[in-house]
This record gives structure tokens, sequence and C-alpha cells, in this order.
């Protein structure tokens, strides 16, 4: 078979797969959104309760399939666990998020490679695009952080459809994080996030949110 024959028949099955895939569901219903988004909350407290270490690759295995531009997939994550990371991770914390992260089950450091368009013949192998970033540095920083948000965000998404709470946090200095955990390496932190089993008694109201139209136009 040739090349393009074989790059056919994975079209038509890429094809044929997602078809079958809105022959059985077109939608989540009200409590699935719930649970993933409108229902969920940001947690800030958690029940001493350890997180399985299979639980976080089957959150990782989710949301790796969320799309990124060109299938680029920067992100990295450093799964911070034991005290003595956990003690290192919190010289880089603004004070009042030290005891989120401490007793937190579980911190994500979600990171982006800037290498990450070396790994293009294996994510991309249809068409070699390294030349898109090569030399590029603006390019490739902007790719990395703006596809390594969206794969944070999923990440999110698949902890809390998973049954996992989650708090993320932007109040950090990020050069610590870096300097601490990925000195000498291609990796830059982007934002944290705790997850486990939340200590419900430490929510508060949910805090508004914008109507359609006050951010919206359809134009």
């Amino acid at each position: 078979m040739t090349e393009a024959a074989a790059l056919d028949d994975l079209r038509r099955t890429a094809q044929a797969d997602i078809v079958a895939l809105r022959s059985k569901i077109t939608k989540l219903d009200d409590d699935q959104i719930d649970l993933i988004l409108t229902g969920a909350r940001s947690h800030y407290a958690w029940q001493d309760k350890p997180v399985p270490e299979e639980l976080l690759k089957e959150v990782f295995e989710v949301s790796k399939m969320g799309p990124t531009s060109m299938n680029t997939c920067p992100m990295r994550i450093t799964f911070v666990i034991s005290a003595a990371a956990k003690k290192k991770l919190a010289t880089s914390l603004k004070p009042a998020n030290v005891p989120k992260v401490l007793s937190a089950p579980v911190t994500a450091i979600l990171a982006f490679d800037l290498e990450f368009w070396k790994q293009l013949p294996k994510l991309f192998p249809h068409e070699d695009r390294r030349h898109f970033f090569e030399g590029k540095t603006k390019h490739i920083e902007d790719t990395a952080f703006r596809n390594s948000t969206l794969q944070g965000a999923y990440f999110m998404i698949a902890a809390r459809a998973l049954g996992l709470d989650v708090g993320a946090i932007s109040g950090f200095d990020n050069a610590i994080v870096d300097e601490t955990f990925f000195k000498d390496t291609s990796l830059r932190s982007n934002f944290l996030c705790n997850l486990g089993y939340a200590d419900e008694t430490a929510l508060f109201q949910r805090l508004p949110r914008f109507d359609f139209d006050d951010v919206c136009e359809i134009i």
C-alpha cells in the first residue's frame, strides 16, 4: 500500500469514528455539565485523602486529546506530592497560597516546553512543519504559552469529569518555580493546579459572572 493510500484509509477511519460517536451521544446532560463547569467550584481546602497515581494518569490520558494548534501539545506536567517537593514549591507562593498547596494531596505544575516543535515529526507525521518554528523565538513562546494554557483548561475539566476537585493558582513566582524545578531545561511554568477531594466547608458564595450581552456580540 502506498503512503497516500494509507493516509486515505486513516482519514476514512477517523471520519467513521466521529460519525459513530455523534450517533451514540450528541451532548452531555445538565448534570454532567454541572459537574465539569456550571455547578463546579474552585477549591482551596482539601480532605486528607490521597489521589491514586492511576487516576492522575487517567486525567492526563483524557486531557491530552483536547485540540492544540498543529497538534503541538506543548504542555508538560509535574505532579508535586511529596512533602519535600511541596516545601520547595512553597518558596514560590504568595503567602495566602501556601496553606492551599501544603494541604492539597497533589499540586500539578502546568508547564510548557519551548522545544515542543522538535516533536512535530511524531505529532504531525504527515508533513514536517518544524520550519514554521525553528529560529523563531517569539512564535515558539506564543504558541507554547497559548496552547499549554488550553491544555491546562482541558486538564482541569478532565479532572472534574473523573471525580476530582481542582483549584488553579496563579499567585506564585514563575521564575522561582522554573529555577527550582526546570533549571537547565526547555520547560517553563504556566500555572499551578491543586487536585484532590475538596473540603467544602471552606467554600464561599459563587462570584458574579458576565451576562452574554455584557461581553459578546454577533456580527
